[in-house]
């Protein structure tokens, strides 16, 4: 006798993640490691660098808002939404940190990075985790 699942499976896990939330997902920790390097380099080297410094962290807003969209307007990626949440409420006080001219303030700055980081890196893990099930072929209880 068959048993009949409570859970709805997919067929191709491979098309559960679009291509455009894989990428996101990878590009946001790589841009992250971009910040650290502008920084670092605008303290030791050159000054003028903090320019990129904050543009390229302007940009990279782009990546937590398709994540965190993505994760609530397309069903087969909501569950993802707990750690897309967390990187776009990280994003944001991020921003807030570096707005606030307060010297108390963007020393927090570097801190949360680091926490963005590794929320963006765990994030990653999971989305690469669900594509190599659906490479290697596996049926899956729980798709993440």
């Amino acid at each position: 006798m068959k048993r009949i699942m409570a859970y709805k499976r997919f067929d191709s896990l491979k098309s559960s993640v679009p291509w455009w939330y894989s990428i996101s997902a990878r590009a946001l920790p790589c841009g992250i490691l971009f910040q650290f390097l502008t920084a670092g380099l605008s303290l030791f080297r050159d000054d003028s660098l903090w320019a990129l410094h904050e543009v390229s962290g302007l940009i990279l807003a782009v990546f937590p808002g398709i994540l965190l969209g993505g994760s609530l307007l397309v069903s087969r990626l909501g569950r993802f939404g707990w750690w897309a949440s967390l990187t776009g409420l990280l994003y944001l006080f991020q921003i807030a940190l570096s707005a606030g001219a307060e010297p108390e303030l963007i020393a927090y700055h570097p801190f949360n990075g680091a926490l963005l980081l590794t929320a963006s890196l765990i994030l990653l893990m999971k989305v690469e985790r669900r594509l190599g099930k659906a490479t290697s072929g596996q049926s899956i209880k729980h798709p993440v």
